[in-house]
């Protein structure tokens, strides 16, 4: 990927990087563990996204 990105393209970038995130602690906690994963997580390797 080009080291200069148009400004558009950085920040889908950064959407999906806050998408693939884990559940944080204080939801899995207040669900009583019903919510532990998210179906939107994605690993940088196994699955490229479309920006």
């Amino acid at each position: 990927m080009a080291r200069n990105k148009p400004t558009a393209k950085k920040r889908r970038l950064a959407k999906k990087g806050k998408e693939a995130q884990s559940v944080p602690t204080w939801v899995i906690a207040k669900t009583s563990g019903k919510v532990r994963s998210n179906p939107k997580r994605r690993q940088w390797r196994r699955t490229k996204t479309k920006v």
